[in-house]
């Protein structure tokens, strides 16, 4: 079990995960979470596709952020005006210069360099980390497929290149990125076989890849037992053609599907609880990484009522 000083006094926090387990719902609930206890809080959307806004039930997000509750700032990652403002800072020039031309320069660069946008981009989130803006920043980061790649990217050119100007600003990018204290990785499944897997895989390509370490796994969607060996043998009696015309006129309606709904439930939680176990038998134990459940919702929509329910959940994890 994690404790609540693990993950909320990290200054920055990558949140990834197989596509669909839920990763920008957990970053937006734990964004809201931060901001509730008090922090000066950043939530950047990385991929840009709008999700994010939508766990607010706020306006578009774009890389100028912008608040969505209290202590709570959002924003999308746009690499380009990344690059835009880094010349900015870097050459003092005001960001509305040369807008073309930059535009122009930072195509050809990012075509020629691999890596650059991973760079401009991670580096975006490092430096409002070191200049302090935040007091946490979480990042709802690309897929796990993709994860590495970002953020080995300052590693790997700081490796290439020995001195100048690059070695400077992805040497102290590395410095924050390598700081288990103040930085790690959030990785979310869910107790499915494909995203376990994916999960462990990713767990060990960060350690042996890049230099975040990871923080801990968010199981989601993690199914209640609603039912026991008594109520299973309950449902078996039931099954009976006899016993299911008695039930179907007690409830009025139709007591079949209820059955075989609630066989389901038993049977998909026990596969479930497999995968679990696969997990925590990975990445858990002594020295492991912390693992965090989060209930399944059972909800039509997700927005601000979904993210504030993650948000209660992950609190009530983190302090047990």
């Amino acid at each position: 079990m994690a404790h609540l000083p693990d993950l909320l006094d990290r200054k920055l926090l990558f949140v990834t995960g197989k596509g669909g387990v839920g990763k920008t719902t957990i970053s937006a609930g734990l964004a809201l979470l931060c901001a509730s206890r008090g922090k000066r809080t950043l939530v950047c959307e990385m991929d840009a596709k709008g999700d994010l806004a939508s766990s607010f039930e706020a306006a578009p997000t774009g890389f100028d952020e912008h608040e969505v509750a209290p202590n709570l700032w959002a924003m999308s990652m746009d690499p380009e005006a990344s690059l835009r403002q880094y010349l900015a800072l870097q050459l003092r020039l005001p960001r509305a210069a040369g807008l073309g031309l930059a535009t122009r320069m930072f195509d050809f660069v990012a075509s020629a360099a691999p890596g650059v946008r991973e760079i401009v981009s991670v580096g975006k989130l490092c430096w409002e980390v070191r200049e302090r803006h935040y007091d946490a920043v979480i990042v709802d980061a690309v897929s796990s497929g993709h994860i590495i790649g970002q953020l080995s990217a300052p590693q790997a050119i700081n490796s290439l290149v020995q001195v100048g100007l690059v070695r400077q600003q992805t040497g102290w990018m590395l410095d924050i990125l390598s700081d288990r204290s103040a930085c790690g990785a959030l990785i979310v499944a869910t107790p499915e076989e494909m995203p376990v897997t994916e999960t462990i895989e990713t767990a060990a390509r960060l350690a042996s890849e890049t230099s975040v370490g990871l923080a801990g796994i968010v199981v989601n969607r993690v199914l209640p037992e609603l039912f026991g060996n008594r109520e299973e043998q309950a449902f078996e009696a039931l099954s009976g053609e006899r016993a299911t015309g008695h039930l179907s006129r007690a409830l009025g309606g139709e007591a079949l599907p209820l059955l075989d709904a609630a066989r389901w439930m038993v049977k998909t939680r026990r596969s479930r609880a497999a995968h679990l176990q696969r997990l925590r038998e990975a990445l858990g134990g002594p020295g492991g990484a912390p693992l965090v459940y989060v209930p399944y919702l059972f909800l039509r929509s997700y927005g601000l009522r979904a993210t504030r329910q993650v948000a209660s959940a992950l609190s009530a994890e983190l302090e047990n």
